[in-house]
Protein backbone atom coordinates (compact mmCIF):
# COMPACT_ATOMS: atom_id res chain seq x y z
CA UNK A 1 0.00 0.00 0.00
CA UNK A 2 1.34 3.55 -0.67
CA UNK A 3 0.73 5.94 1.96
CA UNK A 4 -0.68 9.06 1.00
CA UNK A 5 -1.28 10.19 4.53
CA UNK A 6 -0.91 9.31 8.42
CA UNK A 7 -2.61 10.61 11.48
CA UNK A 8 -1.21 10.25 14.61
CA UNK A 9 -2.65 11.11 18.11
CA UNK A 10 -2.17 10.08 21.74
CA UNK A 11 -4.09 9.25 24.83
CA UNK A 12 -3.90 9.43 28.47
CA UNK A 13 -6.19 7.95 30.91
CA UNK A 14 -7.66 5.35 28.77
CA UNK A 15 -11.80 6.25 28.71
CA UNK A 16 -11.27 8.59 31.52
CA UNK A 17 -8.77 10.58 30.04
CA UNK A 18 -7.68 12.71 27.30
CA UNK A 19 -6.79 12.20 23.48
CA UNK A 20 -5.02 15.07 21.67
CA UNK A 21 -3.81 14.80 17.82
CA UNK A 22 -0.10 15.93 17.08
CA UNK A 23 -1.36 18.50 15.04
CA UNK A 24 -3.57 19.88 17.99
CA UNK A 25 -6.40 19.87 15.13
CA UNK A 26 -8.36 17.02 17.54
CA UNK A 27 -7.88 17.58 21.45
CA UNK A 28 -10.80 16.18 23.49
CA UNK A 29 -11.42 14.74 27.09
CA UNK A 30 -13.08 11.37 27.24
CA UNK A 31 -15.57 9.88 29.69
CA UNK A 32 -17.11 6.48 29.92
CA UNK A 33 -21.00 6.83 29.75
CA UNK A 34 -23.16 5.93 32.44
CA UNK A 35 -24.18 2.73 30.47
CA UNK A 36 -20.91 1.52 31.03
CA UNK A 37 -20.32 2.47 34.59
CA UNK A 38 -18.73 5.33 34.00
CA UNK A 39 -19.97 8.87 35.51
CA UNK A 40 -21.17 9.99 32.05
CA UNK A 41 -19.49 13.43 32.03
CA UNK A 42 -18.52 15.88 29.39
CA UNK A 43 -15.93 14.27 27.52
CA UNK A 44 -16.92 11.95 24.20
CA UNK A 45 -15.68 8.79 24.26
CA UNK A 46 -14.10 6.19 21.07
CA UNK A 47 -17.69 4.82 20.11
CA UNK A 48 -18.00 8.15 19.35
CA UNK A 49 -14.92 9.75 17.82
CA UNK A 50 -14.86 6.08 15.36
CA UNK A 51 -18.95 6.75 14.41
CA UNK A 52 -17.95 10.05 13.55
CA UNK A 53 -14.93 8.77 11.79
CA UNK A 54 -16.64 6.18 9.75
CA UNK A 55 -19.89 8.15 8.64
CA UNK A 56 -17.35 10.94 7.42
CA UNK A 57 -15.64 8.26 5.42
CA UNK A 58 -18.38 6.50 4.52
CA UNK A 59 -19.57 9.48 2.70
CA UNK A 60 -16.64 10.17 1.02
CA UNK A 61 -16.82 6.71 -0.40
CA UNK A 62 -19.98 7.58 -1.62
CA UNK A 63 -19.24 10.47 -3.07
CA UNK A 64 -16.21 9.02 -4.81
CA UNK A 65 -18.24 5.90 -6.39
CA UNK A 66 -21.15 8.51 -7.63
CA UNK A 67 -18.20 10.79 -9.32
CA UNK A 68 -17.03 7.58 -11.19
CA UNK A 69 -20.34 6.84 -12.47
CA UNK A 70 -21.36 10.62 -12.85
CA UNK A 71 -23.78 11.07 -10.71
CA UNK A 72 -24.19 14.04 -8.51
CA UNK A 73 -24.74 13.62 -4.30
CA UNK A 74 -26.27 16.43 -3.36
CA UNK A 75 -24.97 19.00 -0.39
CA UNK A 76 -27.44 17.67 2.08
CA UNK A 77 -26.69 13.83 1.58
CA UNK A 78 -25.82 12.32 5.22
CA UNK A 79 -24.64 9.35 6.40
CA UNK A 80 -25.30 8.51 9.95
CA UNK A 81 -23.50 6.11 11.64
CA UNK A 82 -24.39 4.36 15.16
CA UNK A 83 -21.69 2.24 17.25
CA UNK A 84 -22.27 -0.13 19.77
CA UNK A 85 -20.13 -1.85 22.29
CA UNK A 86 -21.20 -4.94 24.73
CA UNK A 87 -19.45 -7.97 25.96
CA UNK A 88 -18.13 -10.28 23.38
CA UNK A 89 -20.61 -13.66 23.08
CA UNK A 90 -17.21 -15.58 24.44
CA UNK A 91 -16.89 -13.62 27.39
CA UNK A 92 -13.04 -12.96 26.58
CA UNK A 93 -13.44 -8.84 26.28
CA UNK A 94 -16.03 -6.19 24.60
CA UNK A 95 -16.98 -5.70 20.57
CA UNK A 96 -18.37 -3.48 18.66
CA UNK A 97 -21.01 -3.47 15.70
CA UNK A 98 -21.71 -0.56 13.57
CA UNK A 99 -25.16 0.44 11.46
CA UNK A 100 -24.77 3.30 8.71
CA UNK A 101 -27.87 4.85 7.56
CA UNK A 102 -27.51 6.27 4.70
CA UNK A 103 -30.15 9.47 3.11
CA UNK A 104 -29.01 11.03 -0.34
CA UNK A 105 -32.25 13.06 -1.19
CA UNK A 106 -33.24 13.53 -4.67
CA UNK A 107 -31.65 9.76 -5.73
CA UNK A 108 -34.20 6.80 -6.34
CA UNK A 109 -33.73 4.21 -3.51
CA UNK A 110 -32.63 1.29 -5.66
CA UNK A 111 -30.01 3.93 -6.87
CA UNK A 112 -28.70 5.53 -3.71
CA UNK A 113 -28.85 0.98 -2.27
CA UNK A 114 -26.17 0.06 -5.62
CA UNK A 115 -23.99 3.03 -4.55
CA UNK A 116 -24.15 2.13 -0.77
CA UNK A 117 -23.02 -1.47 -2.05
CA UNK A 118 -20.08 -0.21 -4.45
CA UNK A 119 -18.79 2.35 -1.29
CA UNK A 120 -19.03 -0.40 1.10
CA UNK A 121 -16.20 -1.96 -1.05
CA UNK A 122 -14.42 1.38 -1.68
CA UNK A 123 -14.31 2.56 1.79
CA UNK A 124 -11.18 1.94 4.09
CA UNK A 125 -13.36 1.94 7.37
CA UNK A 126 -15.73 -0.88 5.66
CA UNK A 127 -12.58 -2.77 4.41
CA UNK A 128 -10.66 -2.75 7.92
CA UNK A 129 -13.71 -3.85 9.39
CA UNK A 130 -14.88 -6.57 7.34
CA UNK A 131 -14.81 -9.99 8.99
CA UNK A 132 -13.88 -8.35 12.24
CA UNK A 133 -17.29 -6.96 13.03
CA UNK A 134 -21.06 -6.80 12.15
CA UNK A 135 -21.69 -3.56 10.05
CA UNK A 136 -24.72 -3.13 8.41
CA UNK A 137 -25.82 -0.23 6.41
CA UNK A 138 -29.49 0.88 5.67
CA UNK A 139 -30.97 3.73 3.21
CA UNK A 140 -33.21 6.17 4.33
Amino acid sequence: MKILYTANASSTGGRDGHSRTDDGKVDVNLSTPKEMGGSGGDGTNPEQLFACGYSACFLGALRFVAGKEKVKIPDNATVSAKVSIGPRDDEKGFGIQAELLVDIPGLEREQVQDLVNKAHVVCPYSHATKGNIQVTTKVA
